[in-house]
């Protein structure tokens, strides 16, 4: 991955201030107000329902908010957010090989005539490769596994190799050899001074590897160190879990 100039100068806090999101008549995100400081490396947790996919995808800048303000301190927006959505969300039926949605990650650099350089081609094949997914480059993405259907996903991440990364469920469905696999690379962005967040379950996961998390439950119940965010008291208060794990 090309660990550029621009990602090591901390480019790519996110501020909420008020942020607010929801659907016809139902308010999925409510009031939501703090910062992802750039660089940092943030789980957001939650109960089903509540509010976590939508947040990063306001943030993404796929919904509109309805009231408040997310503010991303990046020079090109959305060009500079990287977003990794669930696996259902994608239409795996769609006629495109396993090299060619890697490659979507630089749409940036496709022409006006929609053509990619060579040198994306090569990004693509790289991350692949990385993800030992280099031998069904050109297979389609309809026949790949969720393990690798998985990877896929990070690797059209890894050739957009932008600042701000949101990662939704990035582990749901896979082995765990992929999902240790991943988390490395999670890691890997982290060091290079990558903003990252990731909606998660698992909370020893969350524990072991997330220093920050925001838990929420449609409104943000808390937000910091980990082991604060996920003391007993806020899991019960989130409606998450009666006890915190040991």
């Amino acid at each position: 991955m090309d660990n550029s100039s621009d990602v090591r100068t901390g480019r790519g806090g996110v501020t909420l201030r008020d942020l607010t999101v929801g659907y016809r008549d139902r308010i999925a995100v409510e009031a939501v107000s703090g910062v992802f400081a750039a660089g940092s490396l943030t789980a957001i947790v939650g109960p089903n329902g509540a509010g976590k996919t939508t947040l990063l995808q306001a943030i993404a800048g796929l919904v509109r908010p309805r009231g408040g303000s997310i503010e991303v301190a990046t020079a090109v927006v959305p060009a500079d957010l990287a977003y990794l959505p669930q696996s259902p969300a994608v239409d795996r039926d769609f006629p495109i090989s396993v090299l060619e949605f890697a490659a979507l990650g630089g749409w940036r650099t496709v022409g006006v005539l929609g053509r990619a350089p060579r040198e994306l081609w090569s990004r693509g094949l790289g991350a692949l490769e990385a993800l030992g997914l280099g031998k069904q480059a050109d297979s389609m993405i309809a026949e790949l596994s969720v393990g690798e259907f998985r990877r896929a996903l990070f690797a059209r991440v890894i050739v957009q190799d932008a600042p701000i990364i949101l990662l939704d469920e990035p582990f749901a469905g896979v082995d765990v050899v992929t999902s240790q696999e991943l988390l490395r690379l999670v890691r890997r962005w982290h060091g290079e001074g990558r903003t990252v967040m990731a909606v998660l379950h698992d909370v020893d996961q969350v524990l072991a590897t997330f220093p920050e998390t925001l838990l929420l439950a449609r409104k943000t119940i808390a937000w910091g160190e980990t082991a604060n965010a996920l003391s007993t008291e806020n899991i019960v208060a989130a409606g998450l879990r009666s006890e915190r794990p040991a």
